[in-house]
C-alpha cells in the first residue's frame, strides 16, 4: 500500500502545481501588467515548468531498473529537450532582443520532445500477450490513429496547408508538431488500455496522457497561428503546454503503489472500457467527417483514403474476433469435458478417502438402522462392514450407550443439517473398550444421503494423553506429590463439604538447612533429598489425608478429622510425627543429611467466617504459623492464632505508610554530637532517621529501619540520609567560617549489593559540594563477612573517592583481625554495650580497653558510642580513646539545635 504519509504530501502538491497553473492562467487571460508583463512570465514559466518536469521524470527513472528506468528516462529527456529549446527561445526574444526565426535553434528542442517521447511511451513494460492479442492490439492502435490523424487533419493540416507557409522546411515543422502530438496521444492511449484490460495501476500514465493532450492542444493552435502569422509569445496558446508540464511533474512524483499480483489475471470488470475504445476513435472521426462535409461541401483525397483505411481496419478486427470466438468456443467445450473427467475423478477419490479414512463413516435412518457403512469400521473396530450394515445400532453398543445415541438422534433429526457431538464407549471386536468421538449430522434432506451420517473416530489414545496431562498439571514431576493447584481445590472442596462435627486442617512445613544441602552437595543431592522426605511424608499420614509439594522444600498436608473424641488432636498428632520422623538421617551416596521441618498449622474450625476464599486464608494461616515455628528455631511445629495475622498485618501497613513517607517527605534527620576526648569539642556528628507519622506520631528506628531492610527501601532510604546529611554539613561548615564538621551516616548490608553504590555516594558529593574527607560511612561487621571479595572491591572504591569508613558496633559481631587488616577501615566504634559498666573492673573494661589498643595498633580512630556518665568518660580518656557519642553529651537533636551546638562548642554540649 502507498503511504498514507507520502500520499498526503502528493496531495498537497497537487493543489500546490493547480494554484500554479491557474495562477498562470489567469495572467495570461488577463494581462494585468501589459502584455510584456504576460510575455516574460510565459517564457520564464514554460522554462521552469519543463526543466521541472524533466528532473522529476528522471528522478522517477531511478527508482526503477530495466524497462521502466529507460521509459521514465526518455520520457524525461523529451521534456528536458523542450525545455532547453524553450531556453533557447527566451534568449533570443529576450536577452538578444531579436525575433527568432521559424523554423529556429529552438525548434531542435521542441523536435526533441516529439522524437524522445514516444520512444519513452514504448519502452515502458507491458504484459506479454499471445499472437492474436498483440495482432488485436496493433489493429486497435492502427483504428485510434487513423481516427485521430483523420481528426487532426481536418481540423489542422488542412487549415494549414490552406494558410501556406514561406518555405517548406517551415511547413513541414509547423505539421510535425500537431502529427507527433496526434502519435503521443494514440500511443498513451492504447497503453492506457492495455493496462485497464489487465487490472494494472494506469494513474501515472493517465496524467501524462492528460500533460500530452493540453500539450496537443497548444501545438495546434501554434501552427495554426504561427502559419498565419498570428502567434507571440504570452497568450492564451501557452497556457496548455505550462499544464500539460504540470501534469506530467504530477505523474512523476505521484507515490508508487504496490503491485498487483501478475498471477490474478485481467479485472473483467474493466475490459469493456479497452474494447470499445478504437469504436469509439472511428465514431468520433466519422462524425467529424460528416459535420466537415456538411460544412464545407467538397471531398478530399486524404479524408476518402483515412476513411477506406479504417474501414478495412474494422472489418480485419472482426475477422480476428470471429477467430477468438471460435477458438473460445473450443476451449470452453474442452474445459467442460476436462470438469466433466475431474468431477468423476473426484468423486472416485472421495470414494477411496472415505472407504480408507481414519474416521468411520456410518448412514442410519431416524430409528438408528444402519443404511451405510464404511470399510474402515473394520480397521478401526474390528467389525467387517457387511456385518453392521442392516442393523440396528443402538443395540450394538451397551445398554447406556445405546440410550445416549438414541437422544442424540432425536435430538437433530427434526432440524435439517443440525450437528452434536458425544463420546461413546465402543467395544472392539477384540474385547478391548475403545472410547469413541461421534459427530452426527442430519443430512436426511440431501437427496443423495438420506440419512443420519455418523463420523465416528478412535480417541483412546488422546483421552489417556488428556488424563496423563491433567495429572502432570495436578502434580509435582520430581515426587509425584499433588501440587499447590491440586491441593487448593482439595482443601475448597473439604471446606465445602465440612459439617459442624468435622474440621479440616492444613499443615505447612518448610525443611530447616535445605539451602545448605543444596549448597554443599549439589542439586542432585536435594533433589534425592526432597523425594525420600516426600516418601516420609506418605507414610506418617493416613491414606485420606493429602501430601503435596509447593515447590522448593515447601510441603503441605491436608487433614479431615472429626471434632468428636479425640479427632480434634489428629492434626498436632500427624505434626509431632512428623517432626520425628524427618529428624532421622537421610541417606545418600556420601553421606548422612540430616534436616528438620518447621510446621505450621491452621484449623478451619478456628478461621471464623472467611473473607473471600477460604482455601486461601487457611493455607495463608498455616504459612504465617510456619513463619513463627521457624523463628522458635525450627524442628517443631505452632499452631495458628489470630494475633499472628494482626502483626503480618500492622506489618504490612507500616511498610505501605513508610513508601508513602519517603514519596511524602515524612522523614527528618536528627543529629548525635562527636565529641573530641582530647579537646572537647564537637568534631561533628552522626545523622539518624526520624519518622513523625501523621497519626501514629513518632515511630521509633526500631520499628522501621527492619522494615526498610526486609523490604529494600532502605536504598533510597539510605540514598535520601545520605544526600539531606551532606547538604546540612557543607551548610554548617559555611555558617562556621570554613571549620569543617566530620559527618557519619549508616550504611546497610542491602546498599552494599548494589553496584552503583560508589556512583551514589560520588554523585551526591559532587551534588552537595560536600569535601569526601569530611563523610564517614559506618557498616556493620556483617558487611565484612558477606560477599566478600565484592564488598572489599565496594570499600575500596569508596576509599579512593576519599570517605573515611567506620565498623559500628565493633566488638558484638565475628569479624577477625584478618578481616581488619585486609579492609581499609579508619575507624572502629566500640558498642554501647561494652561502655556501660566502665569504671568497674568488669571484662567489659578488659574488652573496651583491648579494642582501643587494636585500635591504635592498626593506625585506627576509636570512638566510644553510648556514654551516659562521667565515670565512663574518665575511663575511655585513659584507655587514650580518641572520640565518644552518647547522652552524657547530647542525645539526637534536629538540625538547627544540632547547629547550635557545632557552634558554640563542648560546654554548650553539656
Amino acid at each position: 500500500m502507498v503511504g498514507r504519509v507520502a500520499l498526503s504530501r502528493w496531495t498537497r502538491l497537487c493543489l500546490v502545481v493547480a494554484a500554479v497553473v491557474v495562477a498562470f492562467a489567469a495572467v495570461l487571460s488577463i494581462a494585468p501588467g501589459g502584455p510584456r508583463v504576460a510575455q516574460s512570465v510565459s517564457n520564464f514559466g514554460l522554462c521552469y515548468a519543463a526543466i521541472t518536469a524533466a528532473v522529476a521524470c528522471l528522478l522517477r527513472a531511478q527508482q526503477f531498473a530495466g524497462r521502466m528506468r529507460w521509459g521514465w528516462a526518455f520520457i524525461g529527456l523529451g521534456v528536458l529537450s523542450w525545455g532547453l529549446g524553450q531556453c533557447a527561445w527566451v534568449y533570443l526574444e529576450t536577452f538578444r532582443n531579436i525575433e527568432a526565426p521559424f523554423p529556429s535553434v529552438a525548434d531542435l528542442g521542441y523536435l526533441g520532445m516529439v522524437l524522445l517521447t514516444p520512444i519513452g511511451l514504448l519502452v515502458l513494460p507491458s504484459s506479454a500477450q499471445a499472437l492474436a492479442n498483440r495482432v488485436r492490439s496493433v489493429l486497435d492502435g492502427l483504428m485510434v490513429a487513423a481516427s485521430l490523424v483523420l481528426i487532426a487533419w481536418i481540423f489542422v493540416v488542412a487549415p494549414l496547408l490552406e494558410a501556406g507557409q514561406d518555405t517548406a522546411l517551415a511547413l513541414y515543422v509547423s505539421l510535425t508538431y500537431p502529427l507527433g502530438d496526434v502519435v503521443i496521444v494514440t500511443i498513451v492511449l492504447y497503453m492506457l488500455a492495455q493496462q485497464r484490460r489487465h487490472g494494472r495501476t494506469f494513474s501515472h500514465l493517465a496524467l501524462v496522457g492528460a500533460g500530452i493532450v493540453a500539450f496537443a492542444g497548444s501545438d495546434i493552435c501554434y501552427a495554426y497561428l504561427n502559419l498565419t502569422g498570428a502567434y507571440s509569445s504570452g497568450g492564451v496558446t501557452d497556457i496548455g503546454w505550462f499544464a500539460g508540464f504540470s501534469l506530467i511533474l504530477l505523474a512523476a512524483t505521484k507515490p508508487i503503489p504496490a503491485e498487483r499480483d501478475e498471477n490474478t489475471g485481467p479485472i473483467e470488470g474493466n475490459q469493456p472500457v479497452g474494447i470499445l475504445l478504437p469504436y469509439v476513435a472511428v465514431l468520433a472521426a466519422l462524425v467529424t467527417t460528416v459535420v466537415w462535409y456538411a460544412k464545407t461541401g467538397h471531398s478530399n483525397l486524404f479524408v476518402a483514403y483515412t476513411r477506406s483505411a479504417l474501414i478495412l481496419l474494422i472489418v480485419g478486427r472482426q475477422l480476428l474476433t470471429l477467430r477468438e470466438n471460435r477458438d473460445l468456443t473450443r476451449t470452453l467445450e474442452t474445459r467442460v469435458a476436462d470438469r466433466t473427467a475431474e468431477l468423476f475423478a473426484s468423486e472416485q477419490r472421495f470414494h477411496a478417502l472415505v472407504q480408507h479414512s481414519s474416521d468411520v463413516v456410518t448412514v442410519v435412518s431416524p430409528e438408528a438402522d444402519v443404511l451405510y457403512q464404511s470399510e474402515s469400521v473394520q480397521r478401526v473396530f474390528g467389525y467387517p462392514a457387511h456385518m453392521l450394515t442392516g442393523r440396528r445400532l443402538t443395540k450394538l453398543l451397551d445398554p447406556e450407550s445405546g440410550i445416549r445415541l438414541a437422544q442424540a438422534l432425536r435430538q437433530v433429526a427434526g432440524r435439517p443439517y443440525a450437528t452434536t457431538v458425544l463420546e461413546l464407549p465402543v467395544r472392539h471386536r477384540d474385547g478391548r473398550v475403545r472410547q469413541a468421538e461421534m459427530t452426527i449430522t442430519n443430512l436426511l434432506s440431501d437427496p443423495s444421503v438420506g440419512g443420519l451420517v455418523l463420523n465416528t473416530r478412535d480417541i483412546s489414545e488422546r483421552k489417556e494423553l488428556q488424563d496423563q496431562l491433567v495429572h502432570e498439571a495436578y502434580h509435582d514431576a520430581l515426587t509425584q506429590l499433588a501440587n499447590r493447584a491440586l491441593f487448593r481445590e482439595r482443601v475448597a472442596e473439604a471446606l465445602r463439604k465440612r459439617s459442624a462435627s468435622d474440621d479440616v486442617t492444613v499443615l505447612f512445613l518448610d525443611l530447616d538447612g535445605f539451602k545448605e544441602v543444596n549448597d554443599s552437595l549439589g542439586h542432585l543431592a536435594g533433589d534425592q533429598l526432597l523425594v525420600q522426605v516426600a516418601d516420609r511424608l506418605r507414610a506418617s499420614v493416613r491414606d485420606n489425608d493429602l501430601v503435596a509439594r509447593f515447590g522448593g522444600d515447601e510441603f503441605a498436608v491436608l487433614i479431615e478429622a472429626s471434632l468428636a473424641g479425640d479427632g480434634s488432636d489428629d492434626a498436632e498428632r500427624v505434626a509431632r510425627r512428623i517432626v520425628e520422623v524427618l529428624e532421622q538421617p537421610f541417606g545418600s551416596d556420601t553421606r548422612d543429611i540430616h534436616v528438620q521441618a518447621s510446621i505450621g498449622l491452621a484449623s478451619a474450625s478456628k478461621l471464623g467466617e472467611p473473607e473471600g476464599d477460604g482455601a486461601e486464608q487457611l493455607m495463608r494461616n498455616a504459612d504465617l504459623a510456619m513463619y513463627k515455628a521457624k523463628s522458635a528455631g525450627g524442628g517443631c511445629f505452632a499452631a495458628y492464632h489470630p494475633d499472628m495475622l494482626a502483626g503480618l498485618v500492622a506489618r504490612l501497613e507500616l511498610e505501605a505508610d513508610l513508601r508513602l513517607a519517603l514519596e511524602r517527605g515524612q522523614l527528618h534527620l536528627h543529629y548525635q554530637p562527636t565529641v573530641d576526648l582530647a579537646t572537647s569539642e564537637v568534631i561533628g556528628f552522626e545523622a539518624l532517621a526520624r519518622w513523625q507519622h501523621p497519626e501514629r506520631g513518632m515511630i521509633t528506628p526500631a520499628e522501621f529501619i527492619p522494615i526498610a531492610e526486609a523490604t529494600g527501601l532502605i536504598v533510597p532510604l539510605g540514598r535520601w540520609v545520605l544526600n539531606e546529611a551532606c547538604r546540612q554539613a557543607v551548610e554548617w561548615t559555611q555558617a562556621a567560617d570554613g571549620r569543617p564538621v566530620k559527618m557519619a551516616v549508616n550504611v546497610s548490608v542491602r546498599q552494599f549489593d548494589r553496584a552503583d553504590l560508589v556512583e551514589v555516594v560520588a554523585g551526591i558529593l559532587a551534588e552537595t559540594g560536600m569535601p569526601a574527607d569530611q563523610l564517614c560511612l559506618e557498616m556493620t561487621e556483617s558487611v565484612l563477612m558477606t560477599d566478600t571479595d565484592d564488598n572489599l572491591e565496594q570499600l575500596l572504591r569508596l576509599k579512593a573517592l576519599g570517605v573515611t569508613l567506620a565498623i559500628d558496633d565493633f566488638g558484638t559481631g565475628y569479624s577477625s583481625l584478618a578481616y581488619l587488616r585486609r579492609f581499609p577501615v579508619d575507624t572502629l566504634k566500640i558498642d554501647r554495650s561494652f561502655v556501660e559498666r566502665l569504671g568497674a573492673l568488669t571484662d567489659d573494661t578488659a574488652l573496651a580497653d583491648t579494642i582501643v589498643q587494636l585500635g591504635k595498633s592498626l593506625g585506627m580512630a576509636t570512638v566510644a558510642e553510648g556514654i551516659e556518665e562521667f565515670g565512663q568518660l574518665a575511663a575511655l580518656r585513659e584507655m587514650g580513646c580518641h572520640f565518644a557519642q552518647g547522652y552524657y553529651f547530647s542525645r539526637p537533636v534536629p538540625a538547627d539545635e544540632a547547629g547550635r551546638l557545632f557552634l558554640d562548642g563542648a560546654d554548650a554540649v553539656r
